[in-house]
């Protein structure tokens, strides 16, 4: 059987077509074309990431500067190439995950959730090789004040991650959100690797690294919120209905 004759019986079997009223699609085509704007261009990816890495960057040295740059002082020429290396190399993917995620369409070449697992799992190997201290004093006290000061510097660097990619558009916002959130972390991981001298290696270990994992979560507990109340009232009025 030829294409023809397949398309012959196709048009047999099909139901005839309503005539739509042209009244009718003008009213929608001119009700379209009130709401329609144009729009600027996103900038691109990598001037996006650019904006995402300095912003992270600026709230790590704004917070060691006020507090004081004791860490990176304290370090070794070997420990600081290798952290702030590692820390910087993770920085950039996660500013691209970021990116990717808010730009419909884009190929992302790992996931968030891979790149928080990778990255602190990579955090924690470096951390475990460059320090040997395993001594715990102080682990619970001293340990929740460097927590919460990388989870305090984690929100102002993630208020400037949204202000540039504020005109994207997050199709899956849990990733976006997770992203966010892990980059957040990074820069107070980064502000704590500055500033704190307690080089205990547990400490490090557990306390410094956590900042990054408590932050993703949290972005993605932050994104998922709002669609879920969007989906409860849809749901709620689906049921009224």
């Amino acid at each position: 059987m030829k294409d023809r004759a397949i398309d012959e019986i196709l048009k047999k079997k099909a139901p005839a077509l309503r005539r739509v009223d042209s009244a009718l699609l003008d009213r929608v085509s001119s009700a379209v074309q009130s709401c329609m704007q144009p729009v600027r261009p996103l900038p691109p990816s990598w001037l996006l990431a650019g904006g995402l890495i300095l912003s992270c960057a600026s709230v790590a040295l704004a917070g060691a500067a006020r507090a004081g740059f004791f860490g990176v002082e304290k370090l070794s020429e070997i420990q600081r190439a290798a952290i702030f290396s590692s820390l910087g190399i993770f920085i950039v993917l996660a500013a691209l995950a970021c990116v990717s995620a808010m730009i419909p369409g884009s190929r992302s070449r790992v996931s968030p959730e891979a790149l928080l697992g990778a990255g602190s799992v990579a955090l924690l190997a470096v951390f475990a090789i460059l320090f040997h201290d395993y001594h715990t004093n102080h682990f619970v006290h001293a340990g929740v004040v460097c927590l919460v000061t990388g989870l305090v510097h984690a929100v102002p660097a993630a208020a400037l991650c949204w202000a540039v990619l504020r005109r994207g558009f997050a199709v899956d916002s849990i990733a976006a959100g997770l992203a966010g959130g892990t980059l957040a972390g990074l820069a107070g991981v980064t502000l704590l690797e500055l500033h704190c001298i307690n080089f205990q290696a547990l400490h490090i270990l557990v306390w410094h690294t956590a900042v990054v994992p408590v932050a993703g979560i949290a972005g993605a507990l932050l994104a998922r919120s709002p669609r879920n109340r969007a989906d409860s009232g849809s749901r709620t009025r689906a049921a009224g209905q």
